[in-house]
């Protein structure tokens, strides 16, 4: 296995002065990943690769998530033990959105984000845009207390003090 990732960095070419520092990231990165891969005929369980490229904060949430049928691995519910493969099409529900992902390259630890990137193709939908909320008037710290017209202006962008309000100014 050590060989394997010395040929990747020899295969990149030197790095120096006349390489690229984004060269030497990309095979740190293969690197990286060729270390966190299992070793031969071993599997990988579907909660624990989940929680290795990062689409789960802790193994646990992923096997709760599996548990909770959130997770589907070529479009049938798994348990935590699933053995996942590369080439499975995995479907996260999580956070509100859903994950697509299908696994290019098998992973036991958690590793960096970079890294944990390229063990799958990400096909899930856009997230949803966020939406945009104006300020609720903030006042300066230390300002002192709001006037009367300071709380007019801070209820009118609540409001909280709209056509019909008890204030009098608005009565016929």
């Amino acid at each position: 296995m050590a060989t394997e990732g010395a040929d990747v960095r020899a295969a990149a070419g030197p790095v120096g002065e006349t390489g690229n520092q984004d060269d030497r990231a990309s095979v740190d990165a293969v690197a990286a990943a060729e270390a966190a891969r299992p070793a031969n005929g071993e599997t990988v369980r579907i909660d624990s690769w989940i929680w290795a490229v990062r689409l789960v904060k802790t193994r646990s949430l992923g096997a709760t998530a599996c548990r909770g049928g959130h997770v589907r691995v070529n479009g049938e519910r798994v348990k935590p033990a699933y053995a996942v493969r590369v080439g499975d099409e995995v479907r996260l529900r999580h956070a509100g959105r859903e994950r697509i992902v299908v696994v290019k390259r098998l992973i036991r630890k958690r590793v960096g984000a970079p890294v944990a990137v390229q063990c799958y193709v990400d096909n899930s939908p856009p997230p949803p845009p966020r939406e945009t909320v104006a300020p609720a008037g903030v006042r300066d710290r230390g300002a002192g207390r709001p006037t009367k017209r300071d709380r007019r202006e801070l209820e009118r962008l609540r409001d909280l003090g709209g056509p019909g309000d008890s204030h009098g100014r608005d009565r016929p």
